[in-house]
């Protein structure tokens, strides 16, 4: 059974209020003393403090700031109406099997039956929904599930019966859930509003993306201005907008609201430090108030706090919350072969994660994962081969460039000032561009791509062992590279500017950030054709992340039309299309969160068949991965992996679905 919501934001009310409904003025008054223990349910909504006896932080939270009442509509009594105890009841089915079920009234099934029965039959017993008050946008709406088959009239009769037995009365919206809802609720009555799901999330103040708490130096900055500002691991920042690179920090606030897949979230939650969307946070007075100061940030569900607090509170907490250093697996060098893709890994060398982790030393992470997506039947993906990390430590020890790196290492002036390093790696990284890559090393290389991809430019991406690791994702920590084999040169550069991104300087401050040791990193490459002419591209989780409870699973999708425009950090002003899919649910409901402003109004960019095609992979990936990081592992927190996609095809072609890369998420960071 799958909950609904009903959005509810407006003012604080009285606990004796008035509302008109049809002309006519009514006096409300609460049904609960102060003080009185919740009940079961209630038949009406006399005032707030009802409907916060009865309210529970709604199962799916995509619009933050919310708290919930599932109502139900007993039609074969009379319609009479329950607002139930949605603490204690998280789902409908758990209320009406104990209170509406026997004693004179028809006997509830299963909850298989319930489920078939009362959101798809057109004589359906029961009309669900749930009142949910939002603190942002300011108002109040009813939302059946996504997958509801309602129909207006059975919608008009529940909002009409909502209306009138609670105290926010004809301030009541419909809110439609998903597409289908939608394109029914245009034959709803003109008295009921319709607001969707783009204008709530529009009004919607905060964004809670990262739950946590910090205690940083609070600092403004223009994103503009990151590449000449240098920032401190004890700071929180605030920015006009989501930036697309940024030193590492402990806390994070941006005007523009964020995608919960952008990599200053994924590493938001990788380090375990808050990070928030809030509208005009660079003019809010709260905030301005203590530039410059050691404050206390907590980022919550439903609203955030900053405080300050002493510079001894602030080492103490320093000293008291500083990661545990991450000790990364230890390089393989004794592997020399370049491998097929399937061949990384081995399967049948014991179970799935030990056997990813086996081949993470040699390939890394994105190759070994990379891996097993190959061997998933079904699953579109490119063919690919990688390039063993001895090659990247052939190529340092070469040139001389391990010797350079442990001067720089001991240097004080590059430990202690920031530009200093910057500057250092800059050269390091030059000076790993321009250095002779080994001949035997090309005449293989050559002739692997002369035998197996003939004529195809080619994408030599990072696979580290300190990338797409669980626990440690490192998401946009380093940078891939395309080169055309007709230019050798061009192939060479591609190589040398992929590993030379191990020393960009935002990868060495999070791995600072994180105690790692440096000279412990090497690099693989995956290699494949590049997608030199994509229609879309994506990045994907397995499970919803506004879903905490498993009980309204989806896929979130982040997706964008083929472009300059990167899905997790595109230009300023840029929209994607994010929504949740409901793939396990019949009518396979799709719920908006927000549209791409580069497609035509109206449109997505993914067609239906697109959306069906990209849900399938998922399920597939979802299972995949589950005996090393799911349930089938013994995992019983929130799973989700973290996919990259592209969909692409030949000029005249309905463009394909071509799985990147997947890698286990870190998780909710709560």
């Amino acid at each position: 059974m799958r909950p609904y919501t009903i959005i509810l934001v407006a003012a604080a009310f009285a606990l004796a209020c008035s509302s008109s409904t049809d002309g006519q003025v009514k006096e409300w008054t609460c049904q609960l003393a102060k003080g009185d223990p919740a009940p079961e349910f209630l038949t009406t909504l006399g005032c707030e403090g009802d409907f916060g006896a009865l309210a529970s932080e709604p199962l799916d939270t995509s619009i933050p700031g919310a708290r919930s009442v599932k109502v139900v509509m007993d039609r074969f009594d009379g319609d009479s109406l329950y607002f139930q105890n949605s603490q204690k009841y998280a789902i409908h089915y758990q209320f009406v099997s104990s209170h509406l079920s026997g004693r004179g009234l028809p006997l509830v099934g299963s909850l298989a039956d319930f489920n078939q029965t009362e959101y798809y039959s057109p004589d359906r017993r029961f009309l669900l929904g749930a009142v949910t008050y939002y603190e942002g946008p300011g108002v109040w709406a009813l939302e059946i599930a996504p997958y509801d088959t309602s129909s207006a009239e059975m919608v008009t009769g529940l909002y009409e019966a909502v209306r009138d037995a609670g105290y926010f009365g004809s301030e009541l919206v419909f809110h439609p859930t998903s597409q289908a809802v939608e394109a029914e609720a245009k034959k709803l009555p003109s008295s009921i509003r319709v607001m969707t799901t783009d204008a709530l999330y529009a009004a919607t103040d905060y964004q809670p993306l990262n739950l946590a708490t910090s205690i940083g130096r609070l600092r403004f900055v223009q994103a503009e201005a990151l590449s000449t500002t240098y920032l401190s691991y004890r700071d929180i920042v605030v920015l006009d907008r989501l930036p697309n690179d940024i030193s590492t920090v402990v806390g994070i606030i941006t005007e523009e609201f964020q995608t919960p897949l952008s990599h200053v979230n994924v590493l938001s939650q990788n380090r375990k430090t808050p990070n928030m969307g809030l509208r005009n946070a660079m003019s809010d007075a709260q905030l301005r108030a203590l530039e410059g100061k050691w404050v206390r940030l907590t980022v919550g569900a439903f609203d955030w706090s900053a405080e300050e607090v002493s510079s001894a509170e602030a080492d103490a907490y320093w000293e008291a919350h500083k990661p545990v250093p991450v000790v990364l697996p230890a390089a393989d060098l004794s592997v020399k072969d370049f491998r097929d893709i399937e061949d990384v890994v081995d399967e049948g060398s014991g179970p799935l994660r030990e056997a990813i982790k086996a081949a993470v030393p040699a390939f890394g992470g994105k190759a070994a994962h990379y891996s097993i997506l190959a061997k998933t039947e079904g699953l579109p993906v490119r063919e690919a081969f990688a390039i063993p990390a001895w090659y990247y430590v052939q190529f340092m020890e070469e040139n001389g460039l391990y010797a350079r790196l442990d001067a720089l290492l001991a240097d004080p002036e590059f430990q202690s000032k920031p530009e200093v390093r910057d500057a250092r790696l800059k050269e390091f990284r030059a000076a790993m561009k321009a250095a002779p890559v080994n001949a035997d090393f090309q005449r293989m290389l050559q002739e692997k791509l002369a035998a197996d991809y003939p004529g195809l430019t080619m994408r030599f991406r990072t696979s580290t062992n300190s990338e797409d690791l669980e626990g440690f994702p490192c998401a946009g920590c380093y940078e891939s590279h395309t080169g055309d084999p007709s230019d050798w040169e061009d192939v060479l550069e591609a190589i040398r500017k992929t590993w030379a991104s191990v020393w960009l300087f935002r990868t060495f401050e999070e791995r600072e950030f994180h105690g790692i040791d440096h000279r412990s990193i090497v690099m693989a490459l995956l290699v494949h054709h590049n997608f030199p002419d994509e229609e879309a591209n994506g990045v994907a989780l397995t499970a919803n992340p506004f879903d905490p409870s498993g009980l309204q699973p989806g896929f979130y999708v982040n997706v964008q039309v083929g472009g300059d425009a990167e899905v997790v950090h595109p230009p300023p002003g840029i929209t994607s299309d994010q929504f949740i899919y409901e793939f396990h649910q019949p009518g396979l409901p799709i719920t908006y969160l927000s549209h791409s402003n580069l497609v035509v109004t109206g449109q997505t960019v993914l067609t239906s068949a697109q959306v069906y095609e990209l849900g399938k992979a998922l399920e597939l990936i979802h299972q995949r991965f589950s005996p090393a990081y799911g349930p089938r592992a013994g995992n019983t927190g929130w799973y989700a992996m973290d996919v990259e996609f592209k969909f692409d095809g030949e000029p005249g072609e309905t463009p394909a679905l071509t799985v990147k890369q997947a890698r286990p998420h870190p998780g909710r960071g709560q």
